[in-house]
């Protein structure tokens, strides 16, 4: 829509007679990378909330490990990242069915150039902190600098494209692209960052951890709390955004309490005991197994599977490639032949699983079949670089259904590890070259660990049958944390949350830039050329299809390079919660929301 002109002639000047030719410059209500936004201009709510939702009531949820700082931006200390989710607002807001479109949140209208050489936001002057203190242009500029400046160092890497944010007015701020830059999610991405008051941070160091809340401008604020036990956050009753579109039907409890657990199976009688409202299950045979009492049977506690179109959570056991033994890919696909998800999802898991396929499984951004238009073409230029079974078999993982495809599947593995240098010495597989025996740490850490006890003992089995000593080692969550930081480990059990829409963010969990610095998501140390082209084909894609084979390339070249060994995942949500609460009950899958549900009335 064309530019609306404003009371200011500030804004007139800058629109009509930049020397840089902004007066192409657009005002939208709703900006969206590709194709139109799923909502329209004067939308009221999103589908799958509840507008009517009743307000009050108290909803009391599990947390595990520790804390030690409300500042989950930081490389130091331990946050409680909940805190600052419920209490702190970004500029605009990705609704779960609409992954490439940002809505109003902060910023009421979005500044957009034909040439997208940068973004503005104009702040709604509704927007204001818990103290009642008006959210200005200085307090963006602000967080957006002591992310870059002092937050983790993650955020050099994702924001690495803006040469630098100006204030225009009060209300009115842009971030201004590098001139080589082509990346068409950045205006999304700069809608993200939360925002905090640079008044509440003088005389503070934005690094440092601290156990003082920050000054939020969201729903709740943190109320009281008690370190290694509890958190409690209360509903602000003058939050400034609770009538705006993209809240309406959240945040509906007066009161969000969060209790301090060790690991998730303790929960499930919390749970019963009346001790936490609602729980996630992880655990399939708990899920199967557990829940065969009378609270379940009277409907007192609901147990429901909820399902989603996210991305899979990338759950797998991860290899730390700065080794040299994890250097050889060979290596890594050997191990990754020994571990059998088929015993385990039938043994264990009472078949409730799917085994993880891809960096994006559960959705369409998955890689299928042989590559085959715009992503081979992506792919070809790498050739002589990649593996050849990229180009010659799908994303297929190994079939360890029975004890004859285990082992020939073990025998393949052997197979690799000779042609990677290693044989038997003794019984045990060897380098042949320094003589040292091939063993393996593999870290988990408390929260889950005790799940993972049963899933490595045959793992443990089968790599010794080729000579090969896998340890396992649990390990208390803040130790873990440390230990991945600091790139202080083999192998480790991890998982991420990827994104609806793959982008920039993709940077810092594959890129090379990000491979060294310490605080990273690059903790598998991944150096590889085409994995960082392929991202900034991602980044810089100028339409959907483009886009979507690049995707796909990256997902294919990840997967192949068997950095990772993929654990498993559920198209559900699995979730049992009290009879007080209620959800709403919508067609769009997208999983189990909690801050979306509500207290009953009586």
């Amino acid at each position: 829509m064309p530019i609306i002109i404003r009371n200011s002639l500030l804004v007139f000047c800058l629109c009509i007679f930049s020397l840089n030719g902004w007066a192409n410059t657009k005002i939208k209500d709703v900006f969206a990378i590709y194709d139109k936004p799923k909502y329209e201009q004067n939308f009221t709510h999103f589908d799958y909330v509840n507008p009517m939702a009743p307000k009050g009531g108290k909803l009391t949820l599990p947390a595990y490990g520790t804390f030690d700082s409300f500042n989950p931006f930081i490389f130091k200390g331990i946050a409680f990242p909940e805190a600052a989710e419920l209490s702190l607002e970004s500029l605009g807001f990705i609704s779960s069915d609409d992954p490439m479109a940002v809505y109003p949140l902060i910023a009421e209208k979005f500044e957009v150039p034909d040439d997208k050489s940068f973004i503005g936001f104009f702040i709604n002057p509704n927007a204001k902190f818990a103290n009642g203190e008006k959210i200005t242009a200085d307090d963006v500029i602000f967080s957006f600098n002591a992310l870059i400046e002092k937050g983790a160092p993650l955020y050099k890497i994702y924001y690495a494209d803006v040469e630098k944010a100006e204030k225009l007015a009060d209300n009115h701020v842009r971030f201004y692209f590098k001139k080589e830059s082509q990346n068409r999610e950045l205006p999304l991405i700069l809608s993200q960052f939360k925002i905090f008051s640079k008044k509440d941070f003088e005389g503070k160091d934005f690094a440092t951890p601290s156990l003082t809340p920050p000054l939020g401008s969201g729903p709740y604020q943190v109320e009281n709390f008690e370190v290694n036990k509890y958190v409690t956050l209360k509903r602000n009753p003058n939050y400034w955004g609770k009538n705006i579109p993209v809240r309406r039907g959240f945040y509906n409890f007066d009161t969000v309490r969060y209790e301090f657990y060790q690991d998730t199976t303790v929960t499930l009688q919390a749970l019963f005991s009346g001790n936490i409202d609602a729980r996630d299950e992880y655990i399939a045979k708990i899920w199967v197994s557990g829940y065969d009492n009378k609270l379940v049977k009277d409907g007192k506690i609901i147990k429901e599977e909820i399902p989603h179109n996210n991305p899979a959570s990338l759950q797998f056991f991860g290899f730390n490639t700065r080794l040299d033994k994890f250097s050889d890919r060979r290596v890594r696909e050997a191990i990754a032949l020994a571990f059998n998800f088929d015993w385990a999802n039938e043994k264990l898991f009472y078949n409730q699983y799917r085994r993880i396929y891809s960096l994006f499984s559960n959705t369409e951004l998955a890689a299928s079949g042989l590559p085959q238009g715009k992503e081979k073409q992506i792919l070809q230029k790498y050739k002589t670089d990649l593996p050849n079974d990229i180009f010659t078999s799908p994303l297929d993982l190994p079939d360890n259904s029975t004890p004859q495809k285990l082992r020939q599947n073990l025998k393949k593995a052997v197979q690799l590890l000779n042609e990677a240098g290693y044989d038997f010495v003794d019984g045990k597989m060897t380098n042949l070259k320094t003589n040292e025996p091939l063993e393996i740490e593999i870290l988990g850490n408390s929260a889950n660990g005790a799940t993972f006890t049963r899933v490595m003992l045959p793992f443990i089995e089968n790599l010794r049958k080729i000579g090969i000593k896998l340890t396992f080692r649990n390990l208390e969550v803040n130790v873990f944390k440390n230990r991945l930081d600091n790139f202080d480990f083999e192998m480790a059990i991890l998982s991420f949350r990827l994104s609806n829409l793959p982008g920039n963010e993709q940077k810092e969990l594959w890129g090379s830039a990000s491979a060294d610095v310490k605080g990273s998501f690059n903790v598998l140390g991944i150096k590889n050329p085409a994995v960082d082209d392929i991202i900034n084909q991602i980044i810089k894609a100028r339409d959907q299809e483009s886009y979507l084979a690049a995707v796909k390339a990256l997902d294919r070249v990840i997967m192949k390079e068997y950095y990772f060994i993929p654990n498993w995942y559920s198209p559900h949500d699995r979730i049992a919660y009290n009879n007080k609460l209620a959800h709403p009950k919508t067609k769009t899958k997208t999983g189990a929301d909690i801050h979306t549900w509500w207290v009953k009335e009586k």
